[in-house]
């Protein structure tokens, strides 16, 4: 991966772009204009609020990333997973310096790097921070920063956000509707599965695909250290549930919950850098529901997992626990 001495050059004289998705968090878009104004008053600094809605987001954001490597600025993301992804894919494609103001339900990507959950310590950390290069991942042609999958996991997060609307954003609220999701889970998957010189056939209800060493962590799910690096610093790990009876799955859940998902029977973990893989398919289909950081799309298969050569070059402290330095330095 990329050093720091490679990362896109910063004007502080340069006003950053802040990307808002009006519709991410439970917070209205007078809070998040306050809490980014009242930093960028504090320290003097200039900064442009590019306000959207969902649809609007991919556009926005590629025209703010063109605009921040241009102007020698960064182009700084305002909302939860799904924002955090469509900004990095511009970011990632033009080169430019990325921030995080997270306002998502767990913000894994920005914990793992250090970056503070509460909006307006974020918000605060940018204007001392500066761009380290960290790794990212992708999904055929789609950037991830956190996990991927296909199976049962992209019905679970329909499920949440079904759940979400209904009851409030919560962390409990997501975890009755994984629950909601698992115990009812009957479709199982056929996998072709090509790890280097390695081929599988295997069945499966879920394959996750982790990029983030905090979100392993949280489940209790470290695969076996078979590949140089960690889960987001050099490999990833993937997990496959297979097909287990109800009394299993509430095991499984209990598990999870309690963070100890390697106990679990049924679950199968393992780390890799790139894999491909087949899925078998109805006679005239050509495409398989996937999910990345919190979206829901449709891919052409086979499904190509890799860790990206080139870095996102992250807003961060220099000690972040994320950063490449950090890392090497405790090494």
């Amino acid at each position: 991966m990329a050093s720091s001495a490679f990362a896109p050059a910063l004007d502080p004289e340069s006003a950053l772009l802040f990307v808002v998705n009006a519709a991410a968090g439970g917070f209205g878009i007078d809070v998040k204009r306050a809490v980014i104004e009242s930093a960028l008053a504090a320290r003097g600094r200039k900064g442009e609020l590019l306000i959207c809605r969902p649809a609007e987001l991919a556009q926005v954001a590629a025209q703010a990333a063109a605009a921040a490597l241009a102007r020698g600025t960064a182009v700084v993301a305002v909302g939860g997973d799904g924002s955090l992804n469509t900004v990095a894919q511009a970011a990632h494609k033009t080169g430019c310096a990325m921030g995080v103001v997270p306002y998502g339900t767990f913000n894994y990507f920005a914990r793992t790097h250090g970056i503070p959950t509460d909006p307006a310590a974020a918000a605060r950390l940018l204007l001392d921070a500066r761009p380290l290069p960290v790794q990212v991942a992708a999904i055929n042609d789609r950037v991830f920063l956190v996990n991927a999958s296909l199976g049962v996991y992209p019905e679970l997060l329909r499920d949440r956000e079904a759940y979400k609307a209904r009851f409030g954003r919560s962390r409990w609220v997501a975890f009755v509707a994984a629950c909601a999701t698992l115990l009812r889970a009957q479709r199982r998957l056929r996998l072709h599965i090509e790890l280097g010189n390695t081929v599988r056939d295997v069945q499966t209800l879920t394959l996750f695909v982790s990029n983030n060493r905090l979100q392993l962590e949280h489940f209790g799910a470290n695969p076996p250290d078979t590949v140089v690096g960690t889960p987001g610093h050099g490999s990833m790990a993937a997990l496959m549930l297979r097909p287990i009876g109800t009394l299993s799955m509430i095991g499984l859940l209990l598990h999870g919950a309690m963070g100890n998902l390697d106990e679990a029977a049924g679950v199968e973990s393992f780390e890799f850098q790139h894999m491909v893989v087949r899925p078998t398919l109805l006679p005239g289909r050509q495409e398989v529901v996937v999910a990345f950081d919190g979206e829901v799309a449709r891919m052409r298969a086979p499904i190509d997992f890799r860790v990206l050569e080139k870095p996102l070059y992250l807003l961060q402290a220099p000690d972040s626990p994320g950063s490449v330095e950090a890392t090497e330095a405790a090494a």
